[in-house]
C-alpha cells in the first residue's frame, strides 16, 4: 500500500470513529440544542403585539441555539451608533496608532468566534433611536423610537398608555431575584441607552423632574432618574457609574466640581442622599481618585459629570479626572462578580454617537477605540467558559468610506490613491471638479461647507452649532492644506442640517462565552435579549417558575412585571 493509500485510510478511519461516536453524524453544537418555537404568522405592522415580539425573538434565539448556553453571567456592550462603517474606520486608526497600515488590524470584539446582523428598525420608524433599541435589547420586544422598556401600543409622551403597558427587562428580572446587576456608561446614567435598563417612560428625556410635562405628572409619571433610584425590582443597580449628576441634585445644591453649575431638580429631593440612604454599605464616587480610592465591595454610585462624560480624546484635560470606560468596567465586574447567583452588565461607549451627530469622526472613532479596550477589559477579567459576552451597536450612522485609497493611507486623511477601479495609484486622489476629498465623510450634518451663522464657507471646525445655513458660494474647498487629521475637523456633509442622523442600516453582534454559537445569521435586534435570558440557565428558571415557559423550557410568554418586584 503506498504511503498516500495509508494515509487515507487513516483518515477515514478518522472520521468514522467519529461519526460513530456522534450517531453518525457531525454535530454543530448550536444546531443540537435547537428548539423550534412556533410564531403565529401576522401583518405586519398591523398586527404587531409585545406579546408577539417576544415570543418571535425567542423562536430565533431558540432555534439558533441559545438554550444550550451555560452562562453565569452576561454582559452586553453597546457601543451607541456604532456602525460597520465606523467599525472599520476605528479598527485601522487603531492599527495606524500602533504603527502598522492599519486595514489588517483587529478590535478586541472581532476576536470573537461569532457573529451576526441586528436589524435595528423600531415598530414606527425605518431609521430608530437609541431609546426604542435598547428597550428592544433590554426587554426582548420592539418598540417606539423615543420611549423607554414600554409595548408600542401607547404614542410617545402618552404617560397614561405607558403605565399601562411596562415591559420587564432583564436588569429588573436579574435585580428582583437576587443577581448582581451593572449599569456603566460615559452618557448620563439617565440617557436613552442606560436608562431602559431599569426605567419605564414615555419620553426618553423625562430625565429630572423639571422634564416631565404638567400632564405627565398629573397623571403620576415620575422622572427617570428617580426610578433609577426607586425602582422597586431587588435595590436597583448594583454598579451604576457615567455622567448625568444634574440629575439627581436639587437647584440648591452647587455641583463639587464646576462652580458656575447647580442641580436641575426643583422637586427638592437629593437622589444622591436618597441613594445613600437605601444604600448604607453603598460608596458614592465623582472622580476617577475617589473610584480608585472606593471599598473593593458594596453598591457603587459613580456620577463624573454634571452631564455626559468626556469623549476619550478630551478626558485627559477634566480637572477632576474621569475613569477610561474600561477601568469602570473592570470595577464593575470586580464587584458583581462577588454574587455567586452570577450577574448580568450593560457597558455603553455612548458618545460615539454624540460625535457622529457632531459631524466629527476623529472623536467617534477614538470613543470606539476606547470601547475595544472596555471589552478586552472584560476578556481579561471573566472567563469563556462561564461569561457571555455580546458587543453590539443600537443603531448606525452616515458615517461613509469612500475613494480606492492605498493600502495604509491615513483613515482620517485626503485619499490618495484614485476615484475609479481603474485608477493608477497616485497621489492625491481628485474628483471632477480637480479638488481632494477625505476618505471619511458624512451624508449629512454640521460638516456641510456652506457658510453659517456661527462660521464662514469652507471646512468645519468642531464643535459646530448650527443655525443660518447658506449654499456654498465657491462650491467645495481645496483640501490641499487643510489638515483634516485634525482632532476638530469636521468631515464634510452632503446635506445641511444642525446634527447628522443615524442611519437605518444593520449593524453588527460579535459573542463569546457560553451561548454565542446561537449569535449567527441576520435577527431582529429584539432576538439579542432572548440569546442572553437563554444562555442563562439560572436566569431562564426564574421565568420558568413563574409560568412563562414553553414545554421545552423556553421563555415564550410576555413576562408580569409585578411578579419580579419586591
Amino acid at each position: 500500500m503506498s504511503r498516500a493509500s495509508s494515509a487515507a485510510l487513516a483518515l477515514a478511519t478518522t472520521l468514522l470513529a467519529t461519526a460513530c461516536a456522534t450517531g453518525g453524524v457531525a454535530t454543530d453544537p448550536a444546531k443540537s440544542t435547537s428548539v423550534d418555537v412556533d410564531v403565529p404568522s401576522i401583518r405586519h405592522p398591523a398586527d404587531e403585539t409585545p406579546q408577539w415580539w417576544f415570543r418571535d425573538g425567542a423562536a430565533q434565539a431558540a432555534q439558533r441555539g441559545a438554550m444550550g448556553g451555560h452562562a453565569k453571567n452576561v454582559i452586553l456592550f453597546v457601543g451607541d451608533g456604532m456602525s460597520l462603517t465606523t467599525v472599520a474606520a476605528a479598527r485601522i486608526l487603531d492599527g495606524q496608532r500602533k504603527g502598522g497600515p492599519g486595514e489588517n488590524n483587529r478590535l478586541s470584539w472581532e476576536n470573537f468566534p461569532a457573529t451576526a446582523l441586528s436589524k435595528t428598525y423600531n415598530t414606527d420608524s425605518q431609521t430608530p433611536d437609541s431609546a426604542g433599541t435598547m428597550s428592544a435589547m433590554a426587554t426582548g420586544v420592539k418598540t417606539r423610537a423615543g420611549v423607554l422598556s414600554i409595548g408600542q401600543q401607547p404614542m410617545r409622551r402618552d404617560c397614561a398608555g405607558a403605565q399601562a403597558v411596562p415591559m420587564l427587562t432583564l436588569w429588573e428580572l436579574a435585580a428582583g431575584r437576587g443577581f448582581a446587576t451593572g449599569v456603566v456608561t460615559t452618557t448620563r446614567v439617565t440617557h436613552a441607552t442606560p436608562g431602559a435598563t431599569f426605567t419605564h417612560s414615555a419620553d426618553r428625556n423625562w430625565e429630572n423632574d423639571t422634564e416631565l410635562t404638567d400632564e405627565a405628572k398629573a397623571a403620576g409619571c415620575i422622572d427617570i432618574a428617580r426610578q433609577l433610584v426607586e425602582t422597586r425590582f431587588g435595590n436597583g443597580p448594583d454598579v451604576l457609574m457615567g455622567g448625568g449628576r444634574k440629575n439627581f441634585m436639587p437647584v440648591s445644591e452647587r455641583d463639587p466640581e464646576y462652580d458656575d453649575k447647580v442641580g436641575e431638580r426643583l422637586d427638592g429631593r437629593d437622589l444622591i442622599a436618597q441613594w445613600k440612604q437605601r444604600h448604607p454599605g453603598g460608596t458614592y464616587v465623582w472622580n476617577a481618585q475617589q473610584l480608585a480610592d472606593a471599598p473593593s465591595s458594596g453598591p457603587l454610585l459613580g456620577l463624573f459629570e454634571p452631564d455626559h462624560m468626556q469623549f476619550s480624546a478630551d478626558r485627559p484635560r477634566d480637572g477632576a479626572g474621569e475613569p477610561t470606560l474600561a477601568e469602570m468596567t473592570r470595577t464593575a465586574i470586580a464587584r458583581l462578580k462577588q454574587n455567586d447567583k452570577g450577574f448580568v452588565l450593560l457597558v455603553e461607549g455612548g458618545r460615539i454617537d454624540h460625535a457622529h451627530h457632531y459631524g466629527n469622526a476623529y472623536r467617534a472613532l477614538t470613543d470606539t477605540i476606547a470601547l475595544s479596550e472596555a471589552v478586552q477589559a472584560a476578556v481579561d477579567a471573566t472567563s469563556a467558559q462561564d461569561t457571555l459576552i455580546l458587543v453590539t451597536a443600537d443603531h448606525s450612522h452616515t458615517l461613509s468610506f469612500v475613494g480606492y485609497p492605498k493600502r495604509g493611507n491615513p483613515i482620517l486623511d485626503k485619499v490618495r490613491g484614485g476615484s475609479g477601479e481603474d485608477d493608477g495609484v497616485g497621489d492625491y486622489a481628485l474628483d471632477q471638479l480637480g479638488l481632494p476629498y477625505t476618505t471619511l465623510n458624512y451624508s449629512n450634518g454640521p460638516g456641510y461647507v456652506g457658510a453659517s451663522a456661527q462660521q464662514p464657507e469652507g471646512p468645519k471646525r468642531f464643535q459646530h452649532t448650527v443655525s443660518g445655513v447658506q449654499i456654498p458660494k465657491k462650491g467645495r474647498p481645496d483640501l490641499r492644506n487643510v489638515d483634516t487629521q485634525d482632532p476638530d475637523y469636521l468631515q464634510e456633509a452632503l446635506v445641511p442640517t444642525a446634527s447628522e442622523s443615524h442611519g437605518g442600516d444593520d449593524v453588527g453582534i460579535w459573542a463569546r462565552g457560553p451561548g454565542s454559537d446561537a449569535v449567527r445569521g441576520s435577527v431582529e435586534q429584539n432576538t439579542i435579549f432572548h440569546f442572553l435570558l437563554q444562555s442563562m440557565p439560572a436566569l431562564r428558571a426564574e421565568l420558568c417558575e413563574a409560568g412563562d415557559c414553553d414545554g421545552n423550557g423556553v421563555p415564550v410568554t410576555l413576562p408580569e412585571p409585578g411578579k419580579f418586584r419586591e
